[in-house]
């Protein structure tokens, strides 16, 4: 069982904000980093995954790889490659994903997969985990007026996120 290292709350008010934290969030990433984006359709995880494209400078547009599942985006700069996962369509465990050869890319790679929560946890005990989730009001019920309103929690699971820098995301 992983042990919570550091966690962060972010309000993000509109897609442009994802884009940003996901920027922001880029340089505290390393190779063989896995990051899990847990949240509804349109939540905004490709938007995520878009803004830590563009921290890691890689090639590429970073778009949803929902029909091809997965997408490799090498490194511009140097630094490790985006490895784009969406496990939506896939509904095995980890025995599924196998064909995809995570465990192979994942030590000099960044992995981020979509819909992975409940599927690829044993590649790491080392992981981020980036839930994604719409603003509510007083009475627990999505505000009409906040429709690009998210709540993004992000929990380092792990000794490796222990100080990693996590709660830096919430000061924007």
């Amino acid at each position: 069982m992983s042990t919570t290292g550091a966690m962060a709350h972010v309000t993000v008010k509109s897609p442009d904000q994802m884009q940003e934290l996901g920027r922001r969030l880029a340089p505290l990433l390393r190779p063989g980093d896995l990051v899990l984006l847990t949240g509804e359709l349109g939540a905004g995880k490709t938007t995520l995954t878009r803004g830590l494209g563009e921290g890691l400078g890689v090639r590429g547009a970073v778009t949803s790889p929902t029909f091809v599942i997965a997408r490799v985006h090498p490194s511009l700069v140097g630094g490790p490659a985006l490895v784009h996962v969406d496990a939506y369509r896939l509904g095995g465990g980890l025995d599924e994903m196998e064909d995809l050869d995570l465990d192979v890319s994942l030590p000099e790679s960044v992995v981020v997969v979509e819909w992975g929560e409940g599927k690829v946890e044993e590649l790491s005990e080392n992981r981020l985990q980036v839930v994604i989730g719409r603003a509510l009001g007083s009475d627990g019920v999505p505000e009409d007026d906040a429709d690009d309103v998210r709540e993004v929690t992000v929990t380092g699971l792990g000794p490796r996120w222990a100080d990693a820098g996590l709660p830096a995301l919430e000061a924007c």
